[in-house]
């Protein structure tokens, strides 16, 4: 396992409220798209991040610490956050995993722990599912390995194919209606007192820290609806990925309260994942910010069982 990402010209260093610590650094795709790619530059064993759907480093804030003990490398999607908009059009599922192999290839990690949270888990188990040897565990936090969107809305008892056809349907609306969202998400406020309100709504769990919150959300904004929209879709054209060739130690970490992904949903497959470990947090699907500690836990844990 090689700690790797430390050999760039193009780099940027971002200290958000909360000490946090982010470098980062240009990666080209197989295709020619450039990404934006990002690491903690902490000491520790590297770990691969396959972040949530168009995401930023601010989403795990116990792994922006220095002290916090694993080197973490990710990237962020297509189009967001700095990184380039493919000229073809490319945000599938098959566009994701040529972009975590080429940063991953960039920065000298032969094989890794790969930590995942929400869509990002598809990505990880089907990394892991083509490239076995690139991949030694996986943490899923709030996520599925695959067929996503079947699974929003478990816990209002909402039936697979009509959660489906949903929030697909929801995903079209703002994809045609992006142009006119715009505006709006990008003059959002983010201060602590938006992003308490946001706690308040217990769309986030009242745990998440208000500052790191705030920084999460500020950058979630700069993407445009209607691309965050096409991500999306491009997520929602791929059924379930197949768990009967991951054969490395996984860890699952389910939110009781998660509209996005269903507890059940993960148990599911967790039970279908020899030897994994599953775990059921009082959350939202915002795990990573509202538990990090656990989540630093866990990812710690499940390194020692690669060993």
């Amino acid at each position: 396992m090689a700690a790797g990402g430390r050999r760039h010209g193009q780099s940027a260093l971002v200290k958000p409220p909360t000490a946090a610590f982010v470098r980062y650094y240009d990666v080209a795709s197989a295709d020619g798209t450039r990404l934006r790619a990002w690491t903690n530059d902490a000491e520790g064993p590297t770990v691969f991040l396959s972040n949530g759907l168009g995401t930023n480093p601010h989403a795990w804030p116990a792994l922006l610490r220095p002290d916090c003990g694993v080197h973490v490398v990710s990237w962020n999607h297509r189009g967001v956050g700095g990184s380039e908009r493919p000229a073809n059009g490319r945000v599938d599922l098959d566009a994701f995993v040529e972009d975590a192999l080429a940063v991953m290839d960039d920065a000298g990690i032969d094989s890794a722990v790969v930590a995942s949270w929400s869509a990002g888990v598809t990505v990880a188990f089907e990394l892991a599912g083509r490239h076995p040897e690139r991949v030694t565990g996986i943490l899923a936090v709030a996520g599925v390995p695959g067929n996503t969107f079947a699974t929003m809305l478990a816990p209002l008892r909402m039936p697979p194919l009509v959660s489906k056809q949903l929030m697909v349907g929801l995903a079209r609306t703002a994809w045609v209606s992006g142009r006119a969202l715009a505006p709006l998400t990008r003059r959002i406020p983010w201060t602590n007192a938006t992003a308490n309100m946001l706690r308040l709504t217990r769309l986030i769990n009242p745990a998440a820290d208000t500052a790191e919150l705030r920084t999460l959300m500020q950058e979630f904004c700069t993407t445009h609806p209607s691309w965050y929209a096409k991500l999306a879709l491009g997520v929602s054209e791929h059924q379930r990925v197949s768990l009967s060739k991951i054969d490395v130690p996984v860890t699952f970490i389910a939110g009781t309260w998660d509209m996005l992904t269903g507890a059940r949903d993960m148990l599911s497959a967790s039970e279908r994942v020899t030897g994994s470990r599953f775990r059921e947090l009082n959350a939202t699907h915002f795990i990573p910010i509202e538990f990090p500690d656990v989540v630093l836990e866990e990812l710690k844990d499940l390194i020692e069982r690669t060993r």
